[in-house]
């Protein structure tokens, strides 16, 4: 009976660093919400801390709340990200290029540039197949670890360029952590 004294306070100790644990997570954990679905996104600090730190910022503004899948490419990606629906629109906040080793991989969650490295703005696409002529040359942010069937039913665009008609939408994005 007396080791189980001892015992307690450190099983309560490993509980509570569990919870602490599990809150970080949450912090870099997005819930996208699309018509057919929720989509659990990953977000990868370690990989892109700045565009970590402003797609959090941007989710809660709820910036992309309605905002829609503008370009999307059976096989290859959907883009959205812009508040104007047309490819051009952003937030107004250029980032400099977090390239890393990360792999664009079915479900990887990147940012959308110009021709200039340092141009990501709020634009980001989701990989629907392996990418690999795309890595180290876009910053990896993301990875979809739940409901990337939901991701896989977005409505596909037409012509070379994927431009859509009457796009799907994101219905809202929240950081997990910042729900009750």
């Amino acid at each position: 009976m007396g080791n189980l004294k001892i015992l307690l306070p450190v099983v309560l100790i490993l509980t509570m660093a569990d919870k602490d644990v599990a809150a970080t997570d949450l912090e870099n954990t997005i819930l996208m919400d699309l018509k057919n679905g929720q989509v659990v996104i990953e977000m990868l600090p370690e990989f892109a801390p700045k565009h970590v730190e402003r797609i959090k910022e941007l989710v809660r503004q709820e910036f992309y709340d309605g905002v829609v899948f503008h370009r999307v490419i059976e096989g290859f990606m959907a883009q959205g990200g812009d508040p104007t629906g047309t490819g051009t629109g952003g937030s107004g906040q250029n980032l400099d290029a977090e390239f890393s080793d990360a792999r664009h991989v079915r479900g990887t969650l990147s940012m959308a540039r110009s021709q200039n490295p340092n141009s990501a703005d709020s634009q980001f696409f989701i990989c629907f197949a392996d990418t690999p002529h795309l890595d180290g040359q876009y910053t990896v942010w993301g990875r979809v670890v739940e409901g990337m069937e939901f991701v896989d039913q977005i409505k596909r665009g037409s012509g070379g360029n994927g431009m859509v008609s009457d796009p799907d939408k994101i219905i809202k994005m929240r950081v997990a952590g910042d729900l009750d």
